[in-house]
């Protein structure tokens, strides 16, 4: 099943945003969203290849908002249960009325990630796809586990 989406965006940080990011580059999928101004990440600068703009402040809870109200969803990876950013995230979503799913990469075999996700998407019909979830920090690995994931699922 060929699942089309128009752009992938996050918000640039470490670990699930970026293995999104990744991934759209990869696969030739625009990309974007909203970072915060400076674009500050964990690990300092956003690097210029991912083509982000950056909110009016450095403020992640803003750019999180801002990236959930512009997309048709929003897919949140983690390692584990829904905690900060991503916590924040999925409430953002709530509030916003987007659909949103929560992926626990260390539950979910990826085969059957890669069919929850392209079944979500086609649901829902989205075309611009936010993705977020846990730092890499706190998940290490997880920037490659979105990365895998998302090329599986838009190959």
């Amino acid at each position: 099943m060929m699942i089309a989406v128009a752009t992938i965006i996050s918000g640039g940080q470490t670990g699930a945003d970026r293995g999104a990011l990744d991934a759209a580059i990869e696969l030739g999928i625009p990309h974007g969203g909203t970072c915060p101004k400076g674009r500050t990440a964990e690990d300092g600068t956003i690097p210029p290849k991912y083509q982000l703009k950056e909110s009016n402040s450095k403020d992640s809870p803003e750019r999180t908002e801002t990236n959930v109200a512009k997309a048709d969803g929003t897919l949140i990876c983690t390692f584990g249960r829904l905690t900060g950013g991503s916590k924040l995230t999925a409430e953002f979503a709530r509030r916003h009325n987007k659909p949103y799913l929560h992926l626990d990469l260390n539950a979910e075999a990826t085969d059957y990630a890669v069919k929850c996700v392209r079944g979500w998407l086609a649901e829902h019909d989205v075309k611009v796809l936010n993705v977020a979830g846990g730092r890499e920090s706190e998940s290490a690995g997880l920037q490659g586990a979105v990365k895998d994931l998302l090329t599986r699922v838009f190959r």
